[in-house]
């Protein structure tokens, strides 16, 4: 069987999107394991949560540290979300907003704040949080 050019790069393609979307996963774990001490800390005391765009927010002033420890992990949450937004053909938004869905929804803890649709900061509970109506 021989594969025109076209439909090896569509092959390559399709195992680079599951390569990255195996790293996004197993990634997305090992970072909720090992979260940074600070972060973790920065967290369970309420400084900080996941926002509906996919980004960590300040839910009070933050302290120096704090802000660069959030300026530095949104950096990286943009260039991932980049990176998946080129594989499936989406827009940064686009990737950035569905992460944040899946964030709020799956990896908050109770006790752990998050933004809610009208951009007002919640305290996540037992309950399923508040998640704007076009999350998946």
């Amino acid at each position: 069987m021989v594969l025109s050019e076209k439909m090896k790069d569509r092959i390559e393609m399709a195992a680079a999107a599951l390569l990255i979307g195996a790293a996004v996963v197993g990634s997305g774990a090992m970072a909720q394991r090992d979260r940074d001490p600070a972060y973790q800390q920065a967290r369970e005391a309420g400084l900080i949560g996941e926002k509906t765009d996919g980004y960590l927010g300040f839910v009070s002033s933050p302290s120096p540290a704090v802000k660069a420890l959030v300026d530095d992990l949104n950096i990286k949450r943009k260039a991932k979300y980049t990176e998946e937004a080129l594989v499936n053909g989406a827009t940064v938004e686009e990737m950035a907003f569905r992460t944040g869905c899946r964030l709020i929804k799956e990896r908050t803890a109770p006790g752990e704040m998050y933004q809610a649709p009208d951009k007002s900061w919640k305290t996540r509970d037992a309950s399923q949080p508040l998640v704007d109506v076009r999350c998946p």
